[in-house]
């Protein structure tokens, strides 16, 4: 992929995520974060917004594995 892509491809992710719903937001979340790490990789600098976004989406993920666990 190139630059373009990485953050077409990036953009696209943050709009969709915007307004989904957290079951979708979590299942986006490994997607996400694949495509800011390729960034990382590739020498691009990441806008503050996509960093923010990238650490709570890991934050909502770690959290909605304990919903459900028992006490």
């Amino acid at each position: 992929m190139t630059h373009l892509d990485l953050m077409s491809t990036a953009e696209r992710l943050e709009q969709t995520l915007a307004t989904a719903p957290l079951a979708k937001r979590i299942a986006l979340q490994p997607e996400f974060s694949r495509v800011i790490h390729r960034m990382r990789v590739d020498g691009m600098r990441v806008p503050s917004r996509l960093q923010r976004l990238d650490a709570a989406l890991c934050d909502e993920a770690v959290e909605a594995q304990f919903d459900n666990m028992p006490v």
